[in-house]
């Protein structure tokens, strides 16, 4: 009995020093609201205007409205999604066409600073792949750019996240990874430390694009849809439970946690994007 409350007190130690880390990685971003103006014509948005953040915005739904190049398909009451990449530069320029020509706005994007993960213990081949695997990660990493392009006409976006599985925070979104010693790509998601098994939920409704069962980084592997250029990812599965195709509610089971791919214990990597803008998903949960 005594050993069980050690290891209990010990593992909400942890709990509490991996909160900390957390939240001095992640200074409070809280949701704002912003309302801009082009030529009597009101767009609204809110959200978190920040490196890493998703915006929500409402405007006139025949209005034409673009950030940067990039045109927004919008709902049939006028609201339309905007995200923001982890090296997002300090100004985004959100533009509309009330009639001939472009009106732009700059928003102003907050900076974030981002922590250094160390990850050792990591089998060579995990780290820098052999030549005789190029082909299939070439294959594999076209088919989840083609998915991340996907600008499906459903409205799950505007739905409320849950968390994908319970567990311990263990990687947060931005950090710059150094694997074995070698500097690599910043982490773009989250990483949720629970056992082998245990239950991936869908975190809103969703259509499923992927469902694979061995990638060579992400081992298995779901991709969700929920509309308007997001997307979501569930790397490292033991298990893949749903098929391409199919849609999931929110709360729906979908996989389970693993340790697949490039890893080194049983977790979730939990990953959000707009397009091609790696966005935090802890932003999008309570």
């Amino acid at each position: 009995m005594t050993k069980m409350l050690l290891n209990q007190l010990n593992f909400n130690f942890l709990k509490i020093i991996l909160v900390i880390l957390f939240v001095q990685i992640n200074p409070a971003i809280g949701k704002e609201k912003l309302n801009l103006t082009y030529d009597n014509i009101k767009v609204f948005l809110e959200g978190n205007f920040v490196q890493g953040g998703l915006v929500i915005g409402k405007s006139d739904p025949k209005i034409e409205i673009k950030l940067k190049n990039k045109l927004l398909r919008k709902t049939s009451d006028g609201y339309f999604i905007i995200g923001f990449g982890r090296d997002h530069p300090d100004i985004a320029h959100l533009s509309l066409k009330p009639k001939k020509l472009w009106l732009e706005k700059p928003i102003s994007i907050k900076k974030r600073i981002y922590k250094t993960q160390i990850i050792n213990g990591l089998q060579k081949k995990m780290v820098t792949p052999p030549k005789s695997f190029y082909d299939r990660i070439i294959k594999e990493n076209k088919s989840i750019k083609y998915i991340r392009g996907i600008d499906s006409n459903i409205d799950f976006i505007f739905q409320k996240f849950n968390w994908p599985v319970k567990g311990i925070v263990s990687g947060v979104f931005g950090s710059q990874r150094i694997l074995n010693g070698i500097p690599k790509r910043p982490h773009y998601g989250v990483d949720i430390a629970a056992p082998k098994g245990s239950p991936v939920l869908a975190p809103i409704k969703s259509i499923v694009r992927m469902a694979e069962k061995d990638l060579y980084y992400t081992g298995g592997t779901i991709m969700l849809d929920h509309g308007h250029g997001v997307t979501s990812v569930y790397s490292h599965l033991s298990a893949v439970n749903v098929k391409v195709g199919d849609t999931v509610s929110r709360g729906q089971k979908i996989g389970e946690v693993g340790s697949t791919g490039r890893s080194t214990g049983p977790h979730l990597d939990w990953r959000v994007n707009w397009f091609y803008e790696r966005l935090d998903p802890a932003l999008l949960v309570d």
